[in-house]
């Protein structure tokens, strides 16, 4: 399970919430060898009041990414890249967007009625 928020002023979101959707899910499918029909993407537009930040453009985005602990260092690493990487064409910079990874044991999620330690998969945690 891979769950992604996105904050951004509500400006830096209208017309790209569904080309960001896009670029985060093929990350997560290279890096986390996801399947395509698992996506699960929040957009939390804040207007300037509520979002205060210094030295970055109006394009600033900070992602967390919840998900099951076992990835590799490697594929959280490759993750943050092709995150930078599909973004960038989007117009938003790398030193605009910032990415924290939340793991979480799978015994601490409730999925489909089942605690996430109990939820039979159609993918691999352990990448």
């Amino acid at each position: 399970m891979a769950q992604v928020k996105v904050y951004a002023l509500r400006t830096a979101l209208e017309g790209f919430r569904s080309p960001l959707s896009d670029a985060l899910h093929a990350a997560v499918m290279v890096a986390l060898e996801y399947p395509l029909e698992k996506r699960f993407h929040r957009f939390f537009p804040l207007e300037c009041e509520d979002f205060i930040f210094a030295g970055r453009s109006e394009q600033y985005l900070i992602l967390e990414i919840l998900m099951f602990e076992g990835r590799s260092l490697e594929a959280k690493k490759r993750l943050i890249r092709e995150i930078y990487q599909n973004l960038e064409p989007l117009g938003f910079a790398p030193h605009d967007v910032e990415i924290t990874l939340l793991e979480s044991p799978r015994s601490n999620w409730g999925i489909r009625g089942l605690p996430g330690d109990e939820l039979s998969l159609n993918y691999r945690v352990e990448v």
